[in-house]
């Protein structure tokens, strides 16, 4: 695996470089500023790369979105401290594949990294409950419908909205299986069609989206 860091921390970057290295993973760069990090991106092409979510120079959102435009399937994880509910969202629901705390167990870092690179979406654990009360928030709300969101759900098979819903409750690909009947393998193709038709990155993104549309409210 190799991996990019962008933090503005010395310390800490270092101080990660050296663990990650330590566990056998290749760091191609560490940099603490973000227009040398994302020329990085260019010219290294790591498989993952891990950003932190406040710096001086330009948010760590800010990073991301201009890192979507001009590679949308690389692997991009949040690691930051900030644990507040707009961070979370937002970083989602512009292409995130993570979003990881720095207090976390390096043991729990390292296979957060697998699994990011096998293109499974990662939320740190203290954090799960978030996209949880988004969903609650929103069946409080008066249904709204755009245009443009009917549009893209009406792309859906019947199949695709009902794992869409899956998705939006949080539910890992073997439960989905489980539950409906069908391979691990189905559902991840019914996955890739979803966020292709959606035109999204992320599993966690196609959540939030289908959350805050109402979607699964309406179709339940």
């Amino acid at each position: 695996m190799r991996v990019l860091l962008i933090d503005d921390h010395a310390l800490f970057r270092i101080g990660l470089r050296e663990l990650l290295e330590r566990r056998g993973i290749e760091v191609v760069a560490a940099v603490g500023d973000c227009d040398d990090g994302m020329e990085l991106v260019d010219t290294l092409t790591p498989d993952v790369v891990l950003l932190d979510m406040r710096m001086p120079q330009m948010s760590g959102i800010d990073v991301l979105q201009k890192m979507r435009q001009s590679h949308p399937q690389m692997r991009i994880a949040m690691l930051t401290t900030s644990q507040d509910e707009s961070d979370v969202l937002a970083s989602f629901q512009h292409g995130a594949d993570g979003y990881l705390l720095k207090d976390m167990e390096p043991d729990e870092l390292i296979d957060s990294l697998g699994q990011i690179l096998d293109g499974i979406t990662v939320v740190s654990r203290e954090l799960t409950g978030i996209l949880a009360r988004a969903a609650v928030q929103k069946e409080d709300e008066p249904e709204q419908e755009s245009e443009t969101g009917g549009d893209l759900f009406g792309e859906l098979t019947p199949r695709e909205r009902e794992i869409l819903c899956h998705l939006a409750e949080g539910q890992s690909n073997k439960v989905i299986a489980r539950h409906l009947g069908i391979s691990d393998g189905t559902v991840k193709l019914h996955v890739k069609a979803i966020l292709r038709k959606l035109d999204v990155h992320s599993r966690v993104e196609a959540a939030v989206m289908a959350v805050e549309a109402g979607f699964c409210h309406r179709n339940s």
